[in-house]
Order: structure tokens, then C-alpha cells, then sequence
């Protein structure tokens, strides 16, 4: 049962798509005050655990800490860390009462759970202008189950997404992109993707290529294809302020940017310099600028990733008018009467900035709204911007995208990667625990960068994190300018890299079928244990081992040095691990717990009692996987239904992509 509750006139986010009528009765679950703006406090029963929130921070448990949605361009992912890049403000209670709750508010909003108080939630913002959704169910994954119905379908990528990319800033010339996939394919690594960062376009402006480095870029789109490989480039927030620059100059003649107070276009520096941002909150703006990503889909280009879209700010106009005054006024200042960290805070208070953020203003089809009022909507309507866009370009074909910001409602037009994580081993925990949230809120096209964006990886720290990255529906591994090069060809014994990789391509049918029916049914890609186990309380505390679809448990290493890892079953599984001769070993093992040997070029798994999964040959693209030879693996007797299309077209429904092999 889903009832809905509308508090003042709040803005209207599209998040949800299903029509449901207002509740006028006083919700009877938890306490509400609009005294101040809005809050919403619960009483938690000891044992009750907190799902959701989508990208945020720690366990898949939230309970024991804060959270603030608000979206934030902050690379430091440390533990203390409350905001990250996405708002997505949807929790599920679980123990006394199954319970659901979507505030969709998309200014700033703090979730505390249990932080405070043990046993006290409290949901609150500065605005009292929401909606609020109330969701009853039998379980916590029936309520996930009501609530991905109402917020609609989630984006079905191109199936060549689910192939392993590489990805680098840095990369800059036809030369670079050549090398790179000569290094995989020389090595017979698999690969289908690379991926282009900010240094691909002339002077980092949106929708151009530099001409010195890319001579002929549909030459070289076309010449990559014939190499099985997409190149992925990325599309920033700003637009570069130059006169001739034609993005900028219609951007300007349609009144497509966002505005200040007084009506003048904001400017905010970011990678191009100066810019403006486009209003894509705005109706016709919105369809001016995902009408631009034509100039690269016209070329050739089938796949995209929207960055720096919270929108990130290294500072305005104003900020660094306002910073040289202090300077100059700091020079001044007695050394003896300067109070401690000063001119640090100032210095690094300029980026985004809070008085940024509520400089600015949207035209909101009429309604004018200032920027952190709907500040989380940012991301969401820069990759609605294109995915709206596509289906005018390239009618009923699929194009990849993900974007970096995001909030509920922008999972029906992208996938999300979690930013910019560090080469840290837990970030690779932090990885596994995250993926689950992020199906509950409805993205199924997610990953992080594999190995860390920042910092310098190590060889077992990347395997490690592969291994995982071979269930995840986006494989990617990406790094920083003046990191570590971290490309898999370039460490010793390159044929452990290939294996592992190798398996995710083996393993292709089985996790394009399963995302496809988690899509195609409300359902999750990833679950907590304890979704599939709800009577087993070691199953509910559980956070490293994640159920994939319905027959299969990953249970990834993530510890350094490490040869293998504790595990618990709740029930008699068939552990399995793809072995670098090519090999798969097998055994049944009891219900309870064990400790697991995992080399690092050895991909562990386990299917559960009375599944199978399909396997496919090895191959070194996605499109020479052979579907129609598989093998199954798991128990004799067992059964498993394949969904399998063209991967690249729109009827999703027809009977005919499901197969059923019995093993």
C-alpha cells in the first residue's frame, strides 16, 4: 500500500510517474513537525534495520549514522564523509514494521539515523514544501518492489556495455586511444570500451574535438569500431563562455543559461574556465542541449558519461571577487591577531560554494527557482536532457550513459558511477556494500572505478577489485592524471588480468539475463543477504557477500594480503572458482561457515542449492560471445531461463528472448 502526502507546494521533480492520490488524513508513522521547515522522527524498535538511500556512504545497514543529501562534488570519500555526488532520499525500515519511505524534496535533506538518539530517526530540511510517500509491505523487498513501479522503468543499456572499458584522463591522441587497445588486444584481453575524458575535446568545451589531435574523428570512430571498440566520451556541465565557440553563442541568443537574480547569465569557472550552465530544469533548454549530443552521435559515438553535473563550481564570479578583497585586506592584517586556519577556510570555502548555489536561478517553465532550492535535480536533468534527446536522434536503439550526479527519476535515463574513489582497499568494500542501495533506488547500471580513480593502485588491489568489477553491470577501470598508469597489460603477468576479465565475459549471459529481468520486473540485480534469507538473523548482519539475481552469491576478497576469506552460507551451496588454466573447480559445500582459498587470478563464486547458471565460451568482445552454445553449471537437475535479445533494440517484452535449459 502506498499513500502519499503533499506538505506546502512543493516542487514538482517527476521522480514519480505513477498517478496516486493525496492522502488527506495525519500520517499515523512517525512524528511530523513543519515548526522551522520539515522533519520527520521515528522510533526505532532495537532490531529494525535501515535499507537505502541509494549512493551513501558505509554499510548496506544505515543505521548509526547522518546522512545529508546534497549533491557534492567532494573526491575524499573518507568514513566521516555525509554527502556524496547523488540525492537519493529513499529508506526502507525492516523488523518491527516493512515500511517505505520516498521524501521527494530536492534541496538539502538530512537523514539521521540513530545518530543522535540509538533508537530515534530523523528525517529533516530547512523547506517545509515536499511530498512524502508512505509504503507498507510484506517484507522490505516487497516495499522496494512498489516503489521501483511507481518511480518507473530503469534504463536498459546497450548490451556492449556490459564489456569490460578502460578509461584514463589523460588520454589526449588518436595515439593514446590506438595504444591502449593495442596493449589489450595484443595480450588478448578482453575489451570493448574506452573511454574519453576532458582531454578529447579543444579547450574542454562541450561537444567539440580538438582538430590537431583528432584529424578526422569520424575516421577514427569508425576505425575504433572496426576494432570492436566504442569510445565513451564524456560531456561536462559547463559551457565554455567564448565568443565563436557556437554552443556558447546559441546557448546565449536562447536564453538557454541559468541566470542571476538580476537576469544576467552566472558565470562559475570550471575545467574550460569560465562558463555558464545550461537551465536544464527549463523545458526548451533542456531540449536544446541534448539536441547537441548529435554532434557526436552523428560521428558515430553510441555511448556517453555526464560529469561535473551537481554542477560542481571551483568558484564564481563573485567568489573570487570576494576572495582577492580579502586578500588584500588579509595582507594587511597583523600576523600576531590572525585567528588560526583563516585563510585556509577562506582560500577553500570558494568552491562550491553555498552562496553559489543560492546565486542562481532556474526558469522552471515559468516558475523562476533558485539553484538550491531544486539543487539536487541538477544531474538528473542534465542525463534527461540526453536520454530524451536520444530517443529523438536515434529512435528505439539504446545509448549508453551514465552520469556521475543523480537523483531518483534520473534512473529511467542512466546508470550511475559512484565518482571519484580513491585506490583504496575500502573502497572496495565500500563498492560491494553500495550496490545493493543503488537498486533499491532504482539504478541497475551502476560501478565504481575499478582499481581507484586517485592514488596509485597496486597489481593485487586491482585484481581484487576486477574480481568483483566482473559482476558489476559497469566494468570499468579508470584513473587520474599523474596517478599510477593503471591499465591491466601493464603490470607483470598480464595473463591473470586477461583471466579475470576473461570470466566476466564467460559470465555475460547469465548477468545481462539477470539485469535485463531485474529491469524488466521492478526487481534488484544485487540483494542483502538477508532479502533471500529474511529468517536467518547471521544472514541479516551480513555485508560482503551479496545475492546476484536469484542463483548466484559473490563473495569477494577485499582485504590486502589476503589468501581467501571467511564466508557464511546460510544454506548448502556449490562453491565455484574459475581457475587461470581455464579450469572451474567445483565443490558442495554445507551450510555454516567456512574460510574459502582465493588466489588472486581466481574468480570466486557460489551457486546456490538447486540453480544453475549459464556459461559461455571465452571471447574478447561482447559481440563474439557465442549465446547459442552454453553450458550450464550448478546442480544436476536444475533449470534456468535465459533472457537474451539484440542488445541494441527496444522490445524488451517479446516472449521470444526467453529460453529455459534445463542441466
Amino acid at each position: 500500500m502506498i499513500k502519499k502526502y503533499i506538505f506546502g507546494a512543493p516542487i514538482e521533480t517527476e521522480a514519480v510517474i505513477t498517478t496516486i492520490p493525496e492522502c488527506k488524513d495525519i500520517p499515523e508513522a512517525g512524528i511530523i513537525s513543519l515548526d522551522n521547515g520539515f522533519s520527520w522522527t521515528y522510533t526505532m524498535a532495537d532490531d529494525d534495520i535501515v535499507y537505502g538511500l541509494g549512493e551513501a556512504n558505509r554499510g548496506i545497514n544505515k543505521r548509526g549514522y547522518i546522512y545529508v543529501n546534497n549533491c557534492n562534488d567532494e573526491p575524499l570519500h573518507t568514513e566521516d564523509l555525509e554527502s556524496l555526488y547523488a540525492a537519493h532520499n529513499f529508506i526502507v525500515l525492516s523488523g518491527r514494521r516493512n515500511m517505505g519511505l520516498f521524501f521527494d524534496y530536492p534541496a538539502k535533506i538530512t537523514f539521521d539515523i540513530g545518530y543522535s538518539y540509538q533508537d530515534t530517526l530523523t528525517v529533516c530540511c530547512e523547506g517545509s514544501d515536499l511530498t512524502l510517500y508512505i509504503i507498507d509491505g510484506t517484507s522490505a523487498l516487497d516495499v522496494i518492489r512498489q516503489f521501483r513501479k511507481i518511480i518507473g522503468r530503469s534504463y536498459i543499456p546497450p548490451k556492449f556495455a556490459f564489456g569490460f572499458g578502460q578509461s584514463r584522463w589523460g588520454y589526449k591522441t588518436e595515439k593514446d586511444f590506438k595504444d591502449v587497445v593495442e596493449g589489450y588486444r595484443s595480450r588478448h584481453i578482453p575489451l570493448d570500451m574506452v573511454y574519453m575524458d576532458i582531454d578529447y575535446m579543444e579547450d574542454y568545451k562541450d561537444f567539440t574535438v580538438n582538430p590537431q589531435n583528432f584529424p578526422d574523428f569520424e575516421a577514427f570512430v569508425k576505425d575504433m569500431k572496426a576494432s570492436k571498440i566504442h569510445l565513451v566520451p564524456i560531456i561536462d556541465a559547463g559551457v565554455k563562455i567564448e565568443d565563436g565557440y557556437s554552443i556558447y553563442e546559441e546557448g546565449k541568443a536562447g536564453g538557454y543559461f541559468c541566470k542571476r537574480e538580476d537576469g544576467s547569465d552566472f558565470a562559475a569557472t570550471v575545467w574550460p574556465g569560465r562558463t555558464h550552465f545550461p537551465d536544464v530544469l527549463n523545458t526548451e533548454a533542456r531540449q536544446w542541449f541534448g539536441s547537441k549530443y548529435k554532434v557526436l552521435t552523428d560521428a558515430g559515438i553510441d555511448g556517453f558519461w555526464n560529469d561535473m553535473n551537481e554542477p560542481a563550481i571551483f568558484y564564481s564570479d563573485e567568489g573570487m571577487d570576494d576572495l582577492q578583497a580579502f586578500l588584500k585586506d588579509f595582507a594587511a592584517m597583523d600576523p600576531e591577531e590572525i585567528p588560526q586556519f583563516l585563510l585556509n577556510d577562506k582560500v577553500n570555502g570558494i568552491k562550491n560554494s553555498p552562496r553559489d548555489y543560492a546565486a542562481f536561478y532556474h526558469d522552471m517553465d515559468g516558475i523562476k527557482v533558485r539553484h538550491d532550492k531544486v539543487h539536487n535535480l541538477y544531474g538528473y536533468y542534465m542525463t534527461r536532457a540526453a536520454g530524451e534527446a536520444f530517443d529523438r536522434i536515434c529512435p528505439g536503439r539504446r545509448v549508453l550513459m551514465f552520469s556521475r550526479s543523480s537523483y531518483i527519476g534520473m534512473h529511467r535515463y542512466g546508470g550511475v558511477w559512484t565518482g571519484d574513489n580513491k585506490s583504496w582497499w575500502s573502497h572496495l568494500l565500500l563498492n560491494i556494500k553500495m550496490m545493493p542501495s543503488l537498486n533499491m533506488c532504482g539504478f541497475l547500471y551502476t560501478g565504481a572505478d575499478l582499481g581507484g580513480f586517485s592514488g596509485n593502485t597496486t597489481r593485487d588491489l586491482l585484481l581484487r577489485w576486477l574480481a568483483f568489477g566482473v559482476f558489476t553491470p559497469l566494468m570499468r577501470d579508470h584513473s587520474a592524471l599523474g596517478t599510477r598508469e593503471q591499465e591491466c597489460y601493464r603490470f607483470e603477468r598480464p595473463e591473470d588480468f586477461r583471466h579475470v576479465i576473461s570470466v566476466r565475459y564467460r559470465l555475460i549471459p547469465y548477468l545481462y539475463s539477470e539485469f535485463m529481468k531485474a529491469a524488466l520486473n521492478d526487481d534488484l540485480y544485487f540483494k542483502p543477504l538477508a532479502f533471500a534469507y529474511p529468517d536467518d538473523p547471521m544472514a541479516t548482519s551480513i555485508e560482503d557477500q551479496l545475492i546476484l539475481g536469484n542463483e548466484v552469491m559473490v563473495t569477494p576478497v577485499y582485504t590486502q594480503n589476503a589468501p581467501g576469506r571467511y564466508v557464511y552460507l546460510p544454506e548448502e551451496m556449490l562453491f565455484v572458482k574459475f581457475m587461470p588454466d581455464g579450469s572451474i573447480f567445483s565443490e558442495i559445500m554445507a551450510a555454516g561457515h567456512h574460510y574459502i582459498q582465493v588466489a588472486l587470478n581466481e574468480v570466486p563464486l557460489f551457486v546456490r542449492k538447486g540453480h544453475c547458471i549459464p556459461l559461455a565460451a571465452p571471447a574478447e568482445t561482447v559481440d563474439a560471445i557465442d549465446t547459442r552454445n552454453l553450458e550450464l553449471l550448478g546442480y544436476e537437475g536444475a533449470t534456468y531461463t535465459l533472457y537474451d535479445d539484440d542488445g541494441v533494440s527496444k522490445d524488451y517484452d517479446l516472449a521470444g528472448h526467453y529460453k529455459t535449459y534445463a542441466k
